[in-house]
């Protein structure tokens, strides 16, 4: 999942605190700048390391940021020096003298060796698979909800993705999908997925036509699970099926009351009280249960001229499947909104004759808002206190949309 920032955001200037693989803190390197200002993108810190400083690392976590967005400005991470053990500390370090204390919410691929065993069983299951690693790993992302590596291999990258454990049901459902239309699936243990490399480029800019195929993919991947929900939920997938939803967003607008001015706060709440008259209106419009995407934007899709390829099941579950229009919709250019919305309701009325898929989503609008808001607040509760810069201002954001569309 992705959150708001800023359109033309500051460089980022990063700080480096090295440790070695033992944990050992060796020191801080001096600021250095990097092209990309996005803090959960590793790659282009990995490369300034190397130019400026003449280090190999391994970014772990975020320790410090300047930005509210996550984006741009000064930000600080450790980082692991690969195999730094027995050598000399960089002569350019000065001390850290800052505790970097273990957190019990601490991800194991964001602390020293995590990486390193993630990469092991990697080239193991490439190895099984007689396709071994053919140079060094390439560290693509980290932060709270994913660690990215890109592995060559002679037949093409492999993707090492870690996630957390709200997330480790993705390689099991990724399994039972088709895999026609989501990533190769080479091999899968707990929260690590191994991945086939996905022909074409992402589609964060896709308008037209193109927007149309994969609200297309989308929905005839959802009709084909309407019946097999009950398979999904034993993958370990989210259940977001009208149940607990009422109980936990109360619970959200309450920790985030304080970030809400108190007309919103007033209408969410309102929101929340009418929510199980509104679920009996959904249900009789008609559209069942299904899969959900959880994330379904036009940057999780990637393709080329004929194929498309949907990404990023890990925020996936169980629910009323217009729910997927939320995220959708927020990154729609308005030129094309009214097309989409059409072509969207025409295929559920194809393949549920009699359904009402328009008024289910404008019954579900502020629903789908209360929904998201309801998951950021629960990064926020699972991940460790440095990292939640990335999501602190998503559940105020969401119930704000909410309140709007309620």
């Amino acid at each position: 999942m992705t959150a708001s920032a800023p359109a033309d955001p500051p460089p980022r200037v990063v700080t480096l605190v090295l440790c070695r693989p033992d944990g050992v803190v060796l020191g801080a390197l001096p600021p250095f700048p990097v092209a990309v200002p996005w803090w959960n993108e590793a790659a282009s810190v990995v490369d300034g390391a190397r130019a400026h400083h003449g280090v190999d690392v391994t970014v772990l976590r975020l320790i410090a940021g300047g930005s509210p967005d996550a984006v741009g400005g000064p930000v600080t991470y450790l980082a692991e020096v690969r195999d730094a053990e027995g050598r000399d500390p960089h002569p350019r370090l000065t001390a850290w003298t800052t505790p970097l204390d273990p957190h019990p919410l601490r991800l194991p691929y964001a602390a020293p060796g995590g990486p390193s065993a993630d990469l092991a069983w990697a080239d193991a299951a490439l190895a099984d698979l007689g396709r071994p690693r053919t140079g060094p790993p390439r560290q693509v992302r980290t932060w709270n909800l994913s660690s990215l590596w890109r592995l060559p291999t002679a037949e093409g990258a492999a993707w090492l993705k870690v996630v957390p454990p709200f997330f480790a049901h993705e390689g099991a459902v990724l399994a039972r999908l088709d895999p026609a239309v989501v990533p190769p699936l080479l091999a899968t243990s707990g929260p690590r997925v191994l991945l086939d490399e996905v022909a074409g480029e992402d589609l964060y800019g896709a308008t037209g036509p193109v927007l149309l195929r994969m609200v297309s993919l989308l929905v005839d991947l959802q009709a084909r699970w309407v019946e097999r929900t009950d398979e999904l939920l034993g993958l370990g997938a989210p259940d977001w099926r009208p149940g607990a939803l009422a109980e936990s967003a109360a619970a959200t607008i309450g920790r985030t009351a304080a970030q809400l001015d108190r007309a919103t706060r007033q209408a969410c709440e309102r929101l929340v009280q009418g929510l199980p008259e509104r679920f009996r209106a959904i249900e009789a419009c008609g559209v069942p249960d299904s899969l959900v995407h959880g994330d379904f934007h036009p940057g999780n899709l990637r393709g080329d001229g004929s194929h498309l390829v949907l990404l990023d099941w890990g925020d996936c579950g169980v629910g009323h499947p217009l729910l997927d229009r939320a995220a959708f919709f927020e990154r729609l250019p308005a030129a094309d909104r009214a097309a989409v919305a059409d072509h969207w309701d025409a295929l559920w009325r194809a393949r549920v004759p009699g359904c009402d898929p328009s008024a289910a989503a404008t019954l579900l609008a502020p629903v789908t808002a209360l929904r998201q808001a309801v998951i950021y607040d629960a990064f926020l509760g699972a991940i460790e206190p440095s990292e939640r810069v990335y999501h602190a201002q998503d559940p105020a954001r969401w119930l704000t949309v909410a309140a709007e569309a309620h």
